[in-house]
């Protein structure tokens, strides 16, 4: 992955937006080598170029950087609130909308679905995020987790870096397309605990590769 912000989440975005993971909404930010936080502009991420106008923002901030997204609110205390991230992806999955209006957990039936924990936390409220309290709910419900689902209203994934938390957007989708499939067929049934451990330890090292799949599939040029 490149080391220049702006360019990591130009391919990011391609990324996301080429596997379906959102629609005309979404945002992605990242931290850069000055501690601050750079985000993606409130464009579809699909048709986001360089020319568009990047916001930057500081942990701990109280007010929204101009032209970010009005959402950028999420963005704002997770990254306060959680020093070892280092980027954030808000997505639209489509299974994973569906899996919740349906009032069904998101549950770890594969290796990968593993790196989500037990089960995904849900924030019940389908109004967006766009002030600092709705913002410090999603954070609050989401704890320590990687991922959170805003029922109506997409989802969240965190990581240490870009690729990581792209790639568990894209893993929290597939978890729920299975999830789906499997309460087509009968009653899903979640990997033992011990076998969500043993996944989750190798996270960080299966992640990386999780992306670098995405990018040479969807991201734009390739």
């Amino acid at each position: 992955m490149t080391t220049d912000p702006q360019a990591a989440l130009l391919d990011a975005a391609a990324v996301v937006a080429g596997a379906g993971l959102t629609d005309a909404f979404g945002h992605l930010s990242m931290r850069t080598a000055t501690n601050e936080w750079m985000i993606t502009p409130p464009v579809a991420l699909s048709a986001l170029t360089a020319d568009h106008r990047f916001s930057h923002f500081s942990p701990g901030a109280d007010e929204l950087p101009a032209a970010a997204p009005k959402e950028a609110w999420i963005h704002l205390a997770l990254a306060e609130s959680r020093p070892e991230i280092g980027a954030i992806c808000r997505a639209q999955p489509p299974a994973v909308a569906a899996l919740v209006a349906a009032g069904q957990p998101v549950l770890p039936l594969n290796g990968h679905g593993s790196f989500l924990g037990e089960s995904v936390p849900v924030y019940d409220d389908s109004r967006l995020i766009r002030d600092a309290a709705s913002a410090s709910a999603v954070r609050d419900t989401m704890g320590t987790s990687n991922a959170i689902i805003l029922r109506g209203n997409g989802a969240v994934t965190v990581g240490s870096d870009l690729a990581s938390a792209v790639a568990l957007m894209w893993v929290l989708e597939k978890t729920a397309e299975l999830n789906l499939r499997a309460l087509a067929a009968g009653t899903p049934h979640p990997l033992p605990a011990d076998e969500q451990s043993w996944w989750r330890e190798r996270a960080t090292e299966l992640l990386p590769r999780i992306y670098n799949y995405l990018t040479h599939t969807y991201r734009k040029g390739q």
